[in-house]
């Protein structure tokens, strides 16, 4: 912690009046960067499935694009999370940002000379996913580097502010798609990826010190080694494991909920998937709300564990009990749902992110994404199939009294452990 607090009082605006500042040079490059490249996957990432369903007019042409996207997601992060402690994380950030341009850039290409087909499609989706996968372990080690102390909570604020705002783009990508095509949409990814590569590369090059020292050589029993090293650090952190396994539990849920939700407003009423985009709608505008009040408020710290598990079990119960409502009552309850999400992602963030040591964050939060993707991914197929079964109401609703049982028996069965986290300035 000496050390951390070293690099970040070396971070700090040259004269300026306040302590610790939360835009400094730094963590300003950084959220712009952010901002232009998530702004280019929204626009580009919804228009592919677009073309996916007219290219091959199957619906399972598009589960199986799906599938090779995210089939990465559930493997590449928990692999990556020993290379991300040992090199850095700032030119990994930067070095695949550049590698997504030239991939977006011969997607554009592709089309433009009529070369472009289903095959190179997936390739090109198993690359993506790989190299999106492995960007997010880097980027969630490195990102909270560029905080200054105290700050964490309100970094984290814009963080999910930022990802909600992406929602709005969806109807852009669409409008976007059908009046200049995809390959126009590749290009403007390219140079989104592009911008926010050369940013980064702005960044100041901070001390890293998990960096392998030179004369090392990064073999594969190194490797082993140090993945060992953060399977036995999460083991041995029963508060990191408590969150972890829980989320796990939340993802599982919430692969059920995304699964049904759309199908269940088309097959139930009439233009239903306008329906559900207005209700859902209001879910993002909950989770801006969120980030705003997050942004400008600070919770008690000794309180930040009894809000959480107060937030676990109304996510739980609003998602549980939303189908059976009414439309302007389900607007109402997505609303919320919006800002207790974000109140959720912030706590767990902020302090996890500022608990785990740096020389450990890449392991953690691979192992972290990894096993919440398989979660997610596990949620989506049962709950597909148990639909089959049973009624949509029903599914959703098992799925989320699972969810509250487990908020209760993990988290608040480790209740000291998970405390000391949460409860913590961040």
């Amino acid at each position: 912690m000496e050390e951390k607090r070293n690099i970040q009082e070396g971070r700090k605006h040259a004269g300026g009046n306040e302590p610790n500042p939360l835009w400094t040079h730094d963590f300003t490059i950084i959220t712009l960067g952010t901002v232009v490249s998530l702004i280019g996957s929204a626009v580009a990432g919804f228009a592919l499935g677009l073309l996916v369903l007219d290219y091959t007019g199957s619906t399972f042409m598009y589960a199986f694009y799906m599938v090779m996207y995210n089939l990465p997601k559930m493997l590449a992060p928990g692999l990556a999370g020993p290379f991300v402690d040992k090199f850095s994380r700032r030119k990994t950030i930067y070095t695949l940002d550049f590698i997504s341009a030239l991939l977006y850039g011969v997607f554009a290409w592709l089309i433009f000379s009529g070369f472009f087909n289903y095959g190179f499609l997936i390739a090109g989706c198993l690359i993506l996913g790989t190299i999106d996968s492995v960007y997010q372990v880097a980027f969630e080690s490195f990102f909270p580097m560029l905080i200054s102390e105290g700050n964490y909570t309100k970094a984290y604020s814009i963080q999910s502010t930022l990802e909600s705002l992406t929602m709005f783009m969806i109807p852009v990508s669409a409008f976007l798609y059908n009046l200049i095509g995809i390959a126009p949409l590749f290009l403007i990814n390219m140079a989104s990826f592009f911008i926010a590569a050369v940013m980064e590369t702005r960044i100041t090059p901070i001390e890293e010190s998990y960096i392998k020292k030179e004369q090392e050589i990064f073999n594969f029993a190194q490797y082993k080694k140090t993945f060992q090293e953060g399977v036995d650090y999460l083991r041995n952190e029963k508060g990191l494991l408590a969150i972890t396994v829980y989320f796990v539990v939340t993802m599982f849920s919430a692969g059920a909920f995304s699964t049904i939700i759309l199908p269940y407003f088309k097959l139930n009423f009439d233009n239903g998937e306008y329906l559900y985009m207005l209700t859902m709608g209001w879910s993002t505008v909950g989770r801006m709300i969120g980030g705003a009040i997050h942004y400008k408020i600070k919770y008690p710290t000794d309180k930040k564990f009894a809000i959480a598990m107060f937030v676990y079990a109304c996510i739980s119960i609003i998602d549980g009990t939303v189908l059976y409502m009414p439309f302007a009552i389900m607007a109402v309850m997505c609303f919320a749902e919006g800002i207790l999400g974000v109140t959720s992602y912030n706590i767990r963030i902020s302090a996890t992110q500022s608990y785990v040591p740096d020389g450990k964050k890449g392991r953690f939060n691979g192992i972290f994404q990894m096993t919440n993707m398989a979660g997610l991914l596990l949620g989506q197929f049962l709950s597909g199939v148990l639909s089959e079964l049973v009624s949509e109401r029903t599914v959703v609703s098992a799925f989320m009294v699972l969810n509250l049982l487990a908020a209760i028996a993990i988290i608040g069965r480790n209740k000291k452990y998970v405390e000391k986290i949460y409860n913590r300035q961040a």
